[in-house]
């Protein structure tokens, strides 16, 4: 199994072995590193290599957001990164107690990317047509992204798991 981490973030997946398919052929991300897993998805198709599952973990989804929303994001980045990262992670555990995770060079770039990617429906029935099972997961709580947004957006595609109570990073607690 190949995972994509979060923006910021490594070792993450750690929250998401529960749901993870164990299996060669499975490709799986969380938040951004579920766009990195889509792409990586595609790439690996049109190269004719075989990919079974895609696994999006609270799918980076920013495509209800207005462009307001967005240049306020990239303003807090650029003014402090450090101020900016640390709201991040508490909106990511929030409503619930922040767990210790690990962080990785990060730019504003990367943070521009995430914030105007738009989901390409026509690109995800095509992983849908050659077979690949795309499997979406969001919390109900998450403060990130606006996960009933993500779930209209991904119900063509995919099977979505709605988790209660859930946050970011789909724990409960």
């Amino acid at each position: 199994m190949k995972f994509f981490s979060g923006f910021s973030l490594r070792g993450e997946e750690n929250f998401f072995k529960v749901y993870f398919k164990e299996s060669s052929y499975t490709v799986s991300g969380f938040s951004y590193g579920s766009i990195k897993a889509f792409e990586y998805t595609l790439q690996q198709l049109n190269e004719g290599k075989r990919i079974d599952t895609l696994q999006l973990f609270s799918p980076a989804f920013f495509q209800d957001k207005s462009d307001k929303f967005k240049k306020i994001q990239i303003l807090g980045y650029t003014k402090s990164v450090t101020q900016y990262l640390e709201r991040f992670i508490s909106q990511c555990f929030a409503p619930y107690t922040i767990k210790t995770i690990e962080h990785t060079q990060n730019t504003k770039e990367e943070l521009e990317s995430l914030l105007h990617y738009i989901w390409n429906a026509e690109e995800l029935k095509f992983l849908e047509n050659k077979g690949v099972r795309i499997e979406v997961y969001l919390g109900s709580e998450d403060k990130i992204i606006n996960a009933q947004a993500a779930q209209n957006f991904f119900l063509d595609f995919a099977t979505v798991t709605y988790v209660k109570n859930a946050n970011h990073f789909l724990q409960t607690e």
